[in-house]
């Protein structure tokens, strides 16, 4: 009986490859910016060994090197590949940081707001730190436009109802009149932002200080660095744990 060739999905290829999250891969597919041997894939169409694929006209090829950066995101960069978006052209993260190899976003730190922000090439590591069902923490600093009271701290803390769910309890804790510290395990669209308007806040200042084990301290804004060996592997026990509760 003759064997049948492996196949895996396009999403799943690229991510393999280290050109983006799957989720982003979808992305790809829908905006027409992938080929599978000189044809625009569709999400859903599958690779088999020895076929050609092109994202944005550049063919991809499996990497051997791993790449993790932390880099603090000013104001005003936005957290894509893309070079436009909504039809307007854009600053993005990628050519802000002019990294000589390809590297992806982990997630996306809205235009407005500043902080640390995860780059790699390691497409599967990138959707593990994604998943909302993982909780991995991501902790903020935010200013609002008036006094902060006791009623608001712990509505944050409780939950939040917006974008038709309710946002997971969360710990939150004060810093000064107008400021406050916050760590989620969700990323909801604007999710800080917009639980603060439930509760009559504008937020006039927010900056994400940490992801999981990685922290934005010793950077300088609009500069990136190589997480360390001690990083990536506190980072990589953490994500095979969450495999092991997946499958236990």
């Amino acid at each position: 009986m003759e064997q049948k060739e492996e196949e895996i999905r396009i999403n799943k290829f690229l991510s393999e490859a280290g050109v983006c999250s799957r989720r982003e891969g979808d992305r790809m597919l829908l905006e027409g910016r992938v080929f599978i041997d000189g044809i625009q894939a569709k999400p859903g169409d599958k690779v088999r060994k020895g076929q050609s694929v092109c994202v944005d006209g550049k063919e991809v090829k499996k990497v051997e090197e791993e790449i993790f950066l932390a880099f603090y995101k000013p104001r005003g960069i936005v957290c894509t590949t893309a070079a436009r978006e909504n039809g307007e052209k854009i600053k993005n993260v990628i050519d802000y940081i002019g990294y000589p190899k390809r590297i992806y976003p982990v997630g996306r730190l809205d235009q407005a707001s500043e902080g640390l922000l995860l780059l790699t090439n390691q497409g599967e590591e990138m959707d593990q730190i994604l998943r909302s069902r993982n909780e991995h923490e991501k902790e903020y600093f935010v200013q609002v436009d008036h006094k902060i009271t006791e009623e608001f701290l712990d509505g944050m803390r409780r939950g939040v109802p917006i974008l038709d769910t309710m946002t997971k309890p969360c710990q939150v804790w004060k810093e000064s009149e107008k400021s406050f510290h916050i760590i989620i395990t969700q990323g909801l669209n604007r999710q800080i932002r917009r639980m603060c308007e439930y509760f009559g806040y504008r937020v006039t200042f927010l900056r994400r200080d940490r992801v999981m084990n990685i922290t934005l301290e010793g950077l300088k804004k609009g500069r990136y660095r190589h997480l360390t060996k001690k990083e990536i592997s506190e980072l990589k026990r953490a994500l095979k744990e969450d495999k092991g509760c997946r499958t236990s």
